[in-house]
């Protein structure tokens, strides 16, 4: 440090470095600013004035040759680097990124991404080389500010930096301060074991470097905001020829860069951020609040705001006995004042009587917090995000970072444009939505209910998909074409014809769809051809909810309808039991596929190839039993032919275990015939009671399964069916099971609901 430089070392998002950061600004009136940052972005810092600039924000840089190679640089406001940036801006005083360009830090990523994909191929002995060396290290502690926090009596560095400069406020002589203990941490501390120190080096020479031609430049006053980390390496004496040689043949990738919103979720450390903090929500609470008695009020008033949202108790008395709690633990600890782990505690004990469940609420919407920045529409961004942000503004469809229900009636005009917009970003992989399970269930009443939670790396996503057009129509077009050229199945292409329709993307529609009548044509396969029969009976049966044209999705499922009934009995001859069990499955699919279609010419063609497996000798027992199931469920198969059937195929002289698998097939999870057809359990009962012991054992498994997939309810009478007699009614079981006592209990309550005299 000398008179032309002061080093302010700071903890990015600190509060408590930012409020005194901008006191020591004003004091110092410098005439030049260097902040930490990603040299090169200085023309982005133009935006800083705009009103619609609010943070948290990130300055995101991605490579241009791959996209998906991006670095982000959020800020808070109460980050100290925004607020420098602020200061300068309000100043008119010339400011500076000198931190590495982003173009370096993203080749280091494109370093790291194929040192992983090479550790895969280390050999074993390497592997356990490493292993050793990490057991070694296992009890060093990895962040520097650690060793202060022990040597001070703390369990971590995040606790006592929040103790000693966060949750004070102003400090007299804090950069002072900071710069001596870290000056004493470097030079004393055990090496740093992150494995970076080679990149550090290069960023501190690369910040000298700048901080070098600042003072070339003439100014008197410079102010230098960096990572409490790096003082003591910028004030060192190293010469410029010594960092010229360390910056020699660095690489560096093309990168561009931008405004993109961000939230204080991905600022939370759990969010992977590597310098991200424990409670951004909490930090933006004290950057509002000042130094004092109101800061912990401010905080239980917040919390008794949030409980009562909620519908969860929280009295004045409650507040005003937290508060005395919080006061008094600050006082034990011997604290200025109450900090985030008093409050805390008091809340959970006074206001929660000890109960985590609304500390988990606590924690999440107050603790973390659930904001969301914005950037001015003159930021430059990939035409793909405009068409995006322009789409949001029509629809008034506002990105929030807070997860939140949007239910969508797709009669109405919007709704259904909304609809669409999701669907097209959930085709180039952006899920900004989630379609529930009420709406999957309900398609067919005209309604769609959405899960919303914008994520701030979408914007990332936003601009790896713009390689496939300017528009979200284009871009979702475009993906949906390079899907069906990668499908393997039938079925995937048929989802994906269900997707883009629901996307409104008509040229989409009629691609994949020519590609899925050209893979059709040349697949042989009954059973694909059956996979791909449900999702477009989706899309013809509700396609026109919205507004879709599904004459060519029906053309499709007729021409596919009609070659796999044709080869089904084939295909269905001799399976084992796995594929046996995967047909079920596809029949059982496809069967209501035939039902939505709602084709008479269509019904016929498949019952007709159903009759044929039900009665085919050479056919697998499971399917031919659920064939003619299928058959007696649409009225096609007379009951004097199904207890024709079942008598030869439960016979004494038939084989156990066919005869149950049989069985199982005719049952298909379904205990309607067993309870109204005395006929049918009359035989079941004749060919169960008549095994040997052998041959029970052998079938029991199997019959006991079958029986299990029934509902609970088919269960129940199923049990009192058995307690009557073959041909006995109904009533004589409940003339055995009648309690007059127990009914009797119930006739008050029935007289009142009823409004019925007693008599």
């Amino acid at each position: 440090m000398t008179d032309a430089v002061t080093l302010f070392g700071i903890r990015h998002h600190g509060p408590g470095c930012a409020r005194s950061l901008r006191r020591a600004l004003e004091t110092l009136q410098p005439d030049c600013v260097l902040i930490e940052g990603p040299a090169g972005s200085e023309p982005l810092l133009a935006h800083l004035a705009d009103a619609d600039m609010q943070p948290p924000v990130a300055l995101l840089s991605h490579a241009v040759d791959d996209p998906q190679l991006a670095v982000f640089h959020p800020y808070a406001e109460f980050s100290p680097e925004w607020q420098a940036l602020q200061w300068a801006t309000q100043a008119a005083v010339p400011v500076q990124f000198i931190d590495v360009p982003a173009g370096i830090s993203l080749a280091w990523q494109q370093q790291a991404r194929r040192a992983e994909e090479t550790a895969a191929d280390i050999d074993e002995a390497a592997s356990d080389e490493e292993a050793v060396v990490d057991e070694t290290t296992a009890n060093l502690p990895h962040d520097p500010l650690d060793w202060l926090a022990h040597a001070a009596g703390y369990d971590d560095g995040e606790s006592w930096w929040n103790h000693m400069v966060e949750e004070r406020g102003d400090g007299e002589g804090l950069f002072e301060a900071i710069a001596a203990a870290m000056t004493e941490l470097r030079t004393h501390a055990p090496q740093r074991l992150r494995g970076d120190e080679a990149q550090e080096a290069i960023r501190e020479a690369h910040m000298r470097s700048l901080l070098r031609d600042a003072r070339k430049a003439g100014h008197a006053r410079i102010a230098v905001v960096c990572g409490a980390w790096h003082v003591p390496a910028l004030a060192a004496s190293v010469t410029a020829a010594a960092d010229k040689a360390v910056l020699k043949g660095v690489d560096k990738l093309k990168a561009q860069t931008t405004w993109v919103p961000w939230t204080y979720r991905h600022l939370a450390r759990r969010s992977g951020y590597a310098a991200g903090i424990a409670a951004p929500g909490w930090y933006d609470h004290l950057w509002r609040q000042p130094a004092n008695g109101s800061r912990a009020i401010g905080w239980f008033a917040r919390v008794a705001r949030l409980l009562r949202e909620h519908e969860l108790d929280c009295s004045s008395a409650h507040l005003i006995e937290a508060s005395r709690l919080a006061d008094t633990l600050a006082a034990l600890r011997e604290r200025p004042a109450p900090g985030l782990d008093e409050l805390n505690e008091a809340t959970r004990s006074v206001i929660c009587m000890g109960d985590d469940a609304p500390m988990r609420l606590i924690a999440e919407r107050l603790m973390l917090g659930d904001a969301l920045g914005s950037v001015p529409s003159a930021v430059p961004t990939v035409p793909l995000q405009r068409d995006l942000e322009a789409q949001q503004k029509r629809l008034r469809l506002k990105p929030e970072a807070l997860s939140r229900a949007l239910d969508l009636d797709l009669r109405n005009d919007n709704d259904r444009q909304r609809s669409q917009l999701l669907h097209r970003l959930a085709l180039l992989g952006i899920e900004w939505g989630r379609l529930g399970a009420v709406g999957r269930s309900s398609r067919g009443t005209f309604h769609e209910v959405w899960q919303l939670a914008w994520e701030p790396s979408f914007a990332v996503e936003l601009i790896v998909a713009s390689r496939y057009g300017h528009t979200l129509a284009l871009a979702a077009t475009a993906r949906a074409l390079e899907q069906a050229r990668a499908a393997n199945r039938l079925s995937e292409l048929a989802s994906l014809i269900d997707r883009v329709l629901l996307a409104n993307l008509p040229d989409a529609v009629e691609q994949v769809a020519a590609e899925l009548q050209a893979r059709a044509a040349t697949d042989a396969d009954p059973l694909a051809l059956l996979g791909a029969l449900p999702a477009l009976a989706n899309v013809y049966r509700y396609g026109n909810v919205r507004q879709t044209d599904v004459a060519q999705v029906a053309q499709l499922f007729d021409s596919m309808l009609l070659r796999a009934s044709l080869g089904l009995p084939l295909a269905l001859a001799d399976l084992d039991d796995e594929p046996a069990a995967q047909a079920r499955e596809q029949i059982l699919a496809a069967d209501r596929a035939v039902e939505l279609r709602q084709g008479e010419s269509q019904q016929q063609a498949w019952q007709h190839a159903l009759h044929i497996v039900a009665h085919a000798d050479s056919g697998t027992p499971l399917l031919r039993g659920l064939c003619s199931r299928l058959l007696l469920d649409a009225a096609v198969l007379p009951l004097d032919e199904v207890r024709r059937q079942l008598s030869q195929q439960l016979s004494p002289g038939a084989e156990p275990l066919p005869a149950a698998q049989w069985l199982d097939g005719f049952l298909n999870r379904n205990a309607t015939v067993l309870l109204h057809s005395d006929a049918l359990w009359a035989l079941i009962d004749e060919w169960i009671a008549g095994l040997g012991e052998e041959h029970f054992v052998r079938v029991l498994p199997l019959v006991r399964r079958s029986f299990a997939a029934f509902a609970a309810a088919d269960r129940r009478d199923l049990g009192l069916r058995v307690q009557r007699p073959v041909g006995a009614s109904r009533a004589a079981v409940t003339e055995l099971t009648w309690d007059e006592n127990r009914a009797r209990r119930a006739l008050p309550m029935l007289r009142e609901l009823l409004g019925v005299a007693d008599g």
